[in-house]
């Protein structure tokens, strides 16, 4: 029984094989290896990109890392299904997309396409706009927040190569709480609501957020936000200790006693080409009307 949501539908982007603590992925034509913390196995490193990869992220036994070079330019870009995702490694082993959100992305698609009806998304913690351009694809319009002004730069980019650039899409550099706060006083509403919280972060003045103290606070005040008819409602966990379940509980106490509707709650995953296994990668709770 597959009780897992994968993103299997990439071209661009694979999971060549991992071991000992680390990936080996492949990002359109360039190979990388980054840490990840769920592969404890030490299964034999046989394939030659190993060897031969593009980029390596050290990991650094004081936190944190640093990335070391073999041939691989500054900034490149793959597709996924008519979007364009620009890619540049920074700091703390990100390219700047996570491709296991390719799963939900597919999911809500489709939603807000069978609505038959104009639906607004807000995109909260939105990063570099996977969820946003997907959503506008779809014919939703959207309100992307990310307190990270680069980052929000970083998606507006990636909508212009797309061929977003005129799609209806808000793009906000803010707090995410403050921004709903002020939301539900402008009596503003959504048809959907996507969040992708980090485990830790900062907001622009310095906030604090942590995300087994804030994440329930913070979905207790997005319903708040939601429309009389809502579509959808989808929380991203890339926190170990936030498991599916919990997830789902959330969701079911807050969002079905006011919408009905039904709540489900997964890992999702990645294939990994070597093995045939799978790799996850956090966990997903979905709430639909």
């Amino acid at each position: 029984m597959n009780t897992m949501w994968l993103a299997d539908d990439w071209k661009d982007y694979e999971v060549i094989d991992c071991s000992q603590g680390e990936k080996l992925e492949r990002w359109g034509r360039y190979l990388l290896v980054r840490p990840d913390p769920q592969v404890i196995w030490d299964t034999p490193k046989g394939h030659k990109g190993w060897k031969h990869m593009n980029g390596h992220y050290h990991r650094s036994s004081k936190g944190g890392g640093e990335w070391e070079f073999f041939d691989l330019p500054e900034q490149w870009s793959i597709g996924y299904k008519g979007l364009t995702f620009n890619l540049k490694p920074f700091s703390f082993k990100h390219t700047g997309l996570f491709p296991e959100q390719a799963a939900n992305w597919d999911w809500f698609s489709g939603r807000i396409r069978k609505a038959g009806r104009p639906v607004k998304v807000l995109n909260l913690f939105a990063y570099t706009g996977g969820a946003t351009l997907a959503a506008a694809k779809a014919g939703a319009s959207v309100t992307h927040v990310d307190a990270s002004k680069g980052m929000v730069g970083w998606a507006k980019e990636n909508s212009a190569s797309s061929g977003l650039s005129d799609a209806p899409i808000r793009w906000i550099v803010d707090d995410c709480v403050k921004f709903v706060e002020r939301e539900i006083r402008r009596g503003n509403r959504y048809d959907a609501i996507i969040m992708d919280p980090p485990s830790y972060g900062r907001g622009p003045k310095g906030e604090i957020w942590k995300i087994e103290d804030a994440i329930h606070p913070l979905v207790k005040l997005c319903v708040q936000l939601l429309s009389d008819n809502p579509l959808f409602f989808l929380i991203n966990s890339y926190t170990t200790g936030l498991a599916p379940a919990v997830l789902s509980y959330m969701l079911g106490v807050e969002v079905i006693p006011r919408f009905g509707g039904t709540v489900n709650a997964q890992e999702v995953g990645l294939p990994v080409t070597e093995t045939g296994l799978v790799l996850p990668c956090g966990a997903s709770g979905r709430w639909e009307a």
